[in-house]
């Protein structure tokens, strides 16, 4: 998680000499009737980093998750409620790694399962702005979203005894996060940090009640940060 906040902070570094000039007194205004429109649209672009959050039956040994970094890239479509609010529509493709490490095998090929996911993402979500301070705004967002899991084998009849991590396709989450806009002279540019959380449990159990893999899970979510950049 910390190298998602150190990037963000490096971000700001390197907009130095435009935040300096938009942090003065009177600043020349950049795109003044931006937020104006009923009805907004954009794109992002931006990475991610995904775990999972697992409940257990027993207390056993943890299973571990090595967390690798992914992208994401979607679309916006923003409608203005008021000179605060913004209702907002940003459905994306998302694509991550994760590698589960599981106690108990002295075989590498038996306790190793990589679990690749490509989620396609449609999130609901009210966008809460202060008011606009020269060339720049804060915002806080969130919502829920249901994404649907390309690369989830829910539909394969094999199982880890097989080496096949099964999860189910369908997934609901509620999201939260915060960022910043910038009004440029162009285009309004809009970092921001986010995190995804699954209300719903993810996984397919293998088909043996008792499986050295699965039986001793209880539920599997998945848990996520966003960085995205926006542009509108």
């Amino acid at each position: 998680m910390r190298r998602f906040f150190f990037l963000l902070v490096l971000l700001f570094l390197i907009k130095g000499q435009v935040l300096q000039a938009q942090f003065n007194e009177k600043p020349i205004l950049n795109l003044e009737n931006e937020d104006k429109a009923l009805l907004n649209w954009g794109y992002f672009l931006g990475f991610n980093q995904y775990d999972f959050k697992f409940n257990y039956k027993n207390d056993l040994q943890d299973i571990l998750v090595n967390k690798t970094i992914g992208f994401n890239v979607g679309l916006i479509g923003e409608l203005r409620l008021n000179k605060f609010f913004d209702l907002r529509f940003e459905p994306g493709l998302f694509y991550g790694s994760r590698t589960l490490g599981f106690p108990g095998f002295s075989e590498e090929n038996d306790a190793i399962r990589e679990v690749k996911s490509t989620y396609i993402n449609f999130p609901l979500l009210l966008k809460a702005s202060t008011k606009r301070l020269g060339n720049w705004k804060p915002f806080l967002v969130g919502g829920v979203s249901a994404s649907m899991n390309l690369g989830s084998n829910e539909a394969s009849l094999d199982d880890n005894s097989s080496g096949t991590f099964r999860m189910k396709k369908q997934v609901f989450n509620y999201e939260l996060g915060f960022g910043i806009d910038f009004y440029t002279e162009y285009f309004k540019f809009s970092p921001s940090i986010r995190g995804v959380f699954a209300i719903t449990d993810e996984l397919i159990p293998d088909n043996d009640p008792s499986s050295s893999w699965t039986g001793n899970i209880d539920a599997l979510r998945t848990r996520g940060v966003f960085v995205n950049f926006t542009f509108e």
